[in-house]
């Protein structure tokens, strides 16, 4: 009697579920859909990189031009690493590497224990010995044995095979690879959780707060050392060292002291501040026609602010700080160290470029219009960066295991040997065959040598 096909929306239903998975399965643990999730991670992190992250809108404007400024605020790129398509990229990334870990390496690193057609194999000999088939299986066994492989024996169809594993836990070289990725991946989410990041100039003798830690820093001090070099193309001014020394307080500690080095942060309830930079604020004094001028603030410009002089669109930049200026040309030159320093300033009329001078310390420029400006002060500044990342611990275990996974994987090779014995005319023969994860021609060798000495045991 013939079985009736199943029908109904229940096996309509079921069918449909069984081909999406199926579909599922296929698609993540294929290598070029995991190799394309990687790509657009690179170009996510890439633009993270190139676009400062975490500015306000009106700063993209100033960067670049409306169009891009516009797209780059509408589409997130002020705050990749925080966005919905970056944290689902790397959900993806993980998913893809589960199901490839299940899907293929597993099957592929750690395969079942079954009979194989010896003579299909590349790596395969055969020969004959005048003992009985339980004599030479045992024989087999020992011989794998001293020679540290893992010996199994499994029967299939009342034919007994024996499986000789050498170094069958490096197969898992891999796997620990793939921990050793998602551990880091782990570490990477706690920090987009919790972690914050930024940088701060303080200007000496100022006191900025921190954002998140509820701490203080007051630069008392600012010192920093160069040291020329003279080489083949000229003389070279190499920063040795930036030293920032700071009053803490506002944290969980007491107000206390600390110095800031390049490469020594000092931590403030768990957050590293790093010396990044230093630059030399400068006050100026404008006036008009002799006298001061009056509705401007007092303050220290940094390099790249502007102040706007008093009712008109002219709008004069502090763009950068010289050092020394030849005395005898006037023009600026490339030593650090301060001598007869000076100013570059940017001069802007209803925001178009209208030209740039190099003004010496205490000396008048003259604007136009009556008026002049004065650098008559700098300030040094320190330029400090702040980081907490409690995922830290993580990324460095992540790190190690994942180290660990590859050398396991590059430096050991797994190799499986199959035996089978059968009874012979004159005695038993005796059919060998090996796999590895990594080819044939890398074992053939040691192959070929354990063949003979299998040989040599037996004769």
């Amino acid at each position: 009697m013939a079985t009736a096909e199943p029908t109904g929306i229940g096996f309509n239903v079921s069918a449909r579920v069984r081909q999406g998975y199926d579909d599922f399965l296929r698609t993540f643990s294929n290598v070029l859909f995991a190799v394309c999730l990687f790509v657009v991670w690179g170009i996510l992190t890439l633009l993270g990189v190139v676009i400062a992250q975490g500015k306000d809108g009106s700063t993209y404007f100033d960067l670049y031009a409306a169009p891009l400024a516009r797209l780059i605020v509408r589409l997130g790129l002020d705050n990749v690493y925080h966005s919905t398509a970056y944290v689902g990229i790397i959900g993806l990334i993980l998913l893809s590497l589960a199901v490839c870990t299940f899907k293929r390496v597993i099957p592929a690193r750690l395969p079942a224990l079954r009979p194989v057609k010896v003579e299909h194999l590349t790596l395969h000999d055969s020969f004959e010995v005048p003992d009985d088939p339980q004599t030479v299986k045992a024989s087999v066994a020992a011989f794998f044995a001293r020679r540290g492989f893992l010996v199994r024996k499994r029967e299939f169809n009342g034919d007994e095979w024996t499986f000789a594993d050498r170094h069958n836990w490096a197969r898992r070289g891999v796997l620990v690879a793939h921990v050793g990725f998602v551990i880091i991946a782990a570490g990477t989410a706690i920090y987009w959780a919790r972690g914050f990041s930024g940088d701060k100039a303080i200007l000496t003798g100022q006191t900025a707060s921190i954002p998140r830690t509820g701490a203080a820093l007051t630069l008392r001090d600012f010192q920093y050392r160069i040291q020329p070099i003279q080489t083949k193309s000229g003389m070279v001014y190499q920063p040795v060292d930036y030293v920032s020394r700071v009053r803490v307080s506002g944290s969980s500690d007491p107000p206390h002291d600390a110095v800031i080095r390049v490469n020594h942060p000092i931590d403030v309830n768990g957050t590293l501040i790093y010396q990044s930079s230093y630059g030399f604020g400068m006050q100026f004094a404008v006036r008009q026609y002799g006298k001061p001028v009056g509705g401007l603030p007092p303050q220290t410009l940094k390099e790249g602010d502007a102040l706007t002089l008093p009712q008109t669109t002219r709008q004069i930049q502090y763009a950068q700080f010289v050092p020394t200026i030849d005395k005898a040309t006037g023009a600026a030159t490339a030593d650090p160290r301060i001598s007869n320093p000076g100013v570059v300033l940017n001069v802007f009329d209803d925001g178009q470029p209208v030209g740039a001078t190099l003004a010496r310390l205490g000396k008048p420029v003259d604007l136009g219009g009556g008026f002049s400006i004065v650098p008559q002060r700098y300030v040094l500044y320190s330029g400090l960066q702040y980081r907490y990342d409690p995922g830290i611990p993580l990324v460095g275990i992540g790190a190690f295991v994942l180290l660990a996974g590859l050398c396991i994987s590059f430096y050991l090779l797994p190799a499986r040997f199959y035996v089978r014995v059968e009874i012979a005319p004159d005695g038993s023969r005796v059919g060998m065959a090996a796999t590895t994860v990594k080819g044939s021609d890398i074992f053939a060798g040691e192959f070929a040598a354990l063949t003979a000495a299998l040989k040599e045991s037996r004769a």
